[in-house]
């Protein structure tokens, strides 16, 4: 039997409805792991129906650190401005400005980078993988697996989020768009350093 107390304590521990929770420990058999991971995936699942729709509302989120030499804007895009003024994603905005002044990313996501920077980077790491006298298949695999790793270092949606680095920045999204229950995007971004 599960009991009010144990569906109310994953439910301010994931932010999911009282019924998802519950749902999920019967499913688990009461183990709150096990209800957190089953709920993950269904939040996956809710939030891959709704990563087609429209974003035409959002929040601009700022971030100025504390010595005042670091500031960013974001915007952050939602379907409705219900959700837009929701201080849970406004919050998100915030932690993702933050994000952004600590971790510096270049851009949003792979899609925004010039497939002439990919190519230019490629090739700088085909000749600095030469040096290494692997064989061609075995350096063909270390230079993929390079580019892969620069660009997810600088795309914003494949880094981890500073808040909680088991999760990318997109993994974050991807929650939130399951507990919000709308579409969610970042639009873009700028960073300012003195």
């Amino acid at each position: 039997m599960i009991t009010a107390q144990e569906v109310k304590n994953l439910r301010d521990r994931t932010g999911a409805s009282m019924m998802q929770c519950k749902k999920a420990l019967e499913e688990s058999s009461g183990d709150i792991d096990g209800a957190i991971k089953i709920l993950q995936k269904s939040g996956s699942k809710v939030a891959d129906k709704k990563c087609g729709r429209g974003t035409g509302e959002g929040y601009i989120g700022s971030y100025i650190h504390s010595n005042g030499k670091v500031g960013v804007l974001i915007e952050v895009n939602c379907e409705t401005d219900f959700v837009a003024k929701n201080e849970e994603f406004k919050e998100l905005a915030h932690d993702l400005a933050m994000h952004v002044a600590a971790a510096n990313p270049k851009y949003v996501d792979r899609r925004e980078i010039d497939p002439e920077e990919i190519k230019t980077k490629k090739e700088e790491l085909i000749e600095e993988v030469k040096k290494e006298n692997k064989p061609e298949n075995i350096a063909e695999k270390i230079v993929e697996g390079k580019v892969k790793k620069h660009f997810d270092e600088i795309c914003l949606l494949n880094q981890p989020f500073v808040k909680n680095p088991d999760l990318t920045v997109e993994q974050l999204i991807t929650e939130k768009i399951a507990k919000l229950g709308e579409n969610i995007k970042i639009n873009r971004f700028v960073r300012f350093e003195i």
